[in-house]
């Protein structure tokens, strides 16, 4: 004879985790001990670590008062999420190139990820990192958020076209430009995940 155990024993989704939010408010911290080390990793990559501490609050601010909005379909958060930060990056577009313009003339980048990682990267590519910056830079904004959604959130396409609220050929169209006008930039270095 099997028993079902108690619902609190059993780890909801985050649909679930979402719905029960409504009437219990800190069942939301689910949600946020999933996904907050992710976001603010995808922030910090995008606009500086002291940034990416504020959108990544705005991000699960934004996401706790429009809980009663989401989808309880997609049992995943984690497109909805970094669809709330990109939207919130975006409004700081100019902040944005202004830290990849000096990181291409300088390669300086707040690290967010341990520093002895961070040493051995620097050394081994710092100039790489310039050109990386002056290449995304380059790119139109829409571009940009897809390539940097797939590389740096390391969002399948689907989460892309559901984070972005874009079709799927829109999110393929605009990698495909994003990486061909990078390869120009940069040269034939440029390997990504579908090129191996």
């Amino acid at each position: 004879m099997t028993r079902t155990p108690p619902e609190e024993m059993v780890e909801a989704d985050d649909a679930e985790l979402i719905r029960r939010s409504i009437d219990d408010p800190e069942q939301f911290a689910g949600v946020f001990d999933r996904y907050v080390e992710q976001i603010h990793r995808y922030a910090a990559r995008r606009l500086g670590v002291q940034a990416a501490d504020d959108v990544v609050a705005e991000t699960f601010l934004t996401a706790f008062r429009s809980r009663a909005s989401y989808d309880h379909a997609q049992p995943l958060a984690r497109p909805w999420l970094y669809g709330i930060a990109t939207n919130l990056i975006a409004r700081q577009r100019r902040d944005e190139e202004r830290f990849l313009r000096a990181l291409a003339r300088t390669g300086a980048e707040p690290p967010p990820e341990s520093m002895a990682d961070a040493v051995i990267e620097r050394v081994a590519a710092q100039a790489e990192d310039r050109r990386l910056a002056g290449a995304l830079t380059g790119l139109a904004s829409g571009d940009r958020d897809v390539l940097l959604l797939v590389a740096l959130g390391e969002l399948a396409y689907e989460e892309v076209a559901q984070a972005l609220d874009i079709p799927i050929g829109t999110v393929r169209s605009r990698l495909h430009r994003a990486r061909k006008q990078a390869r120009a930039t940069l040269g034939t270095g440029l390997h990504t995940r579908e090129d191996a």
